[in-house]
């Protein structure tokens, strides 16, 4: 059984679908790439039996008869988080941890950045969005760099390329050359709900409706937390 994701889900899917093998369940074989691309080969017909994805990504594919709209499930929630290198940065780059009690310090430690490194995909588009929100994209603008598809915004810190990140907690915790801060404050958090949903190219849309309601069931809780993803908000 095939399947694609983003590849802020690659790890946490890959333990999901190991388990749900151990229950008897189809092999799952899920190929992580840039959430953009992703979007586009499903669209393009490939054959695949399940897709996961962004909600709005998904919504958008489901609207298009990329996928079964009834199989659409939010499976997991992802926070965005600061980050900046392990090392020993610059003053400018060493916001304090405390200072992200709210939206104010995460708008100073914004300004005092040299390198602001964010992600392609719903949470750099966010971060972006909020910047100019803020009225500060004339500020940091240029000091805004954007990672490849497929290329975590930890791998910029670690590098030196950038001397604050932004990317989903799940992308940061466990990467070498990196000192994570904490996950944006409340006024100013960004959070993305990943869904699973059966493509309609599906050579077994029964059995792939029965893997996915096993990576949404509450027995897979300690999976995604293990990989710093809380549950989502149940639907009614």
């Amino acid at each position: 059984m095939r399947a694609i994701s983003s590849m802020a889900t690659r790890q946490v899917l890959a333990d999901l679908a190991t388990a749900a093998a151990d229950r008897g369940l189809p092999l799952v074989e899920i190929e992580s790439v840039g959430g953009v691309d992703a979007a586009q080969r499903v669209a393009g017909g490939e054959q695949l039996d399940l897709v996961f994805l962004a909600a709005d990504a998904l919504d958008r594919l489901s609207g298009d008869g990329h996928v079964d709209a009834a199989t659409v499930t939010p499976l997991m929630l992802s926070r965005v988080a600061v980050a900046v290198p392990s090392g020993t940065p610059s003053p400018a780059a060493r916001p304090d941890t405390a200072a992200f009690a709210d939206a104010r310090g995460v708008r100073e430690a914004l300004r005092a950045a040299a390198r602001i490194g964010y992600s392609t995909g719903p949470s750099g588009t966010a971060l972006v969005r909020t910047i100019d929100d803020w009225g500060l994209t004339g500020q940091v603008g240029d000091r805004l760099v954007q990672a490849r598809p497929g290329i975590p915004v930890a791998r910029l810190l670690a590098d030196g390329q950038v001397d604050l990140g932004f990317q989903q907690l799940s992308e940061l915790v466990g990467q070498p050359g990196v000192r994570i801060l904490g996950v944006l404050p409340s006024d100013c958090a960004i959070e993305t709900v990943f869904s699973g949903a059966v493509a309609t190219t599906s050579s077994d849309p029964r059995r792939a409706r029965d893997v996915l309601a096993f990576f949404a069931s509450d027995s897979t809780a300690s999976i995604k937390t293990e990989h710093a993803f809380s549950p989502p908000a149940r639907r009614d």
